[in-house]
């Protein structure tokens, strides 16, 4: 199957480019500059894979997002909260119907270039604060790409029922080198250890029991789940 997937230069976009590439023929890897803090790191990460795989990397500008959309995550908005990343503070980083949007571009690109699916690497970890990452949307998603498309596209996503330690996991398996990946929201030199999405990093590598390569700003404690009572 000639696959198109979703890769932003994350650790978990680029896991499942490694796994769609063992299994499928990945025609292309589409990346979007979407005025993110974290932008001019990740997409360096994602060039650097797809050299690797031979597989080209069309990058859609989307800049005006910064402009337009309201979420701490774009240049535009407020200052990163550090914590974990379950916390009710993460729904700041939040951009509104971002997976619908990049879905629905990668979709009319992929029957565009011939393709036959779309894949994401949306997996159980982002359900808790992200709507757009739950299969109650996945679904209806999938449903429209299929309808909306002469070529039927297909919506994949391998690692939905997967957490992020099982995707390091996976992408150990498959060799893939997690140094040239980027999680961290505040789009420093190095990764600041202290915000949501490094706390996700640092405790994936930890429970798959597999060496972190990030270095880190700083390293405390990773604190506990929120309890969803209080």
């Amino acid at each position: 199957m000639k696959v198109v997937v979703l890769l932003s230069g994350g650790l978990d976009s680029v896991t499942v480019l490694h796994h769609m590439a063992a299994t499928e023929q990945v025609v292309a890897a589409l990346g979007f500059d979407y005025g993110a803090k974290h932008n001019a790191r990740e997409l360096p990460c994602a060039a650097d894979q797809c050299r690797g795989l031979r597989i080209q990397n069309p990058i859609v500008p989307l800049t005006f997002l910064a402009q337009t959309f309201k979420s701490d995550l774009l240049k535009s908005g407020g200052k990163i909260p550090d914590g974990h990343y379950e916390e009710l503070t993460m729904k700041k980083t939040v951009v509104p119907f971002r997976n619908g949007i990049f879905l629905s571009l990668a979709a009319g690109y992929a029957e565009s270039i011939g393709a036959e699916a779309v894949a994401i690497a949306a997996h159980s970890g982002d359900h808790a604060i992200y709507p757009d990452c739950r299969e109650s949307f996945f679904n209806p998603m999938a449903q429209a790409i299929d309808a909306g498309t002469y070529a039927n596209i297909q919506l994949l996503r391998p690692f939905v029922a997967m957490d992020k330690a099982a995707i390091v996991r996976r992408g150990a398996e498959l060799k893939v080198n997690y140094a040239r990946t980027w999680s961290c929201y505040k789009g420093g030199l190095l990764h600041c250890g202290t915000c949501g999405t490094c706390i996700e990093r640092r405790e994936a590598f930890l429970k798959a029991g597999i060496s972190d390569p990030t270095p880190y700003v700083t390293t405390p404690p990773i604190p506990p789940k929120p309890d969803p009572e209080s």
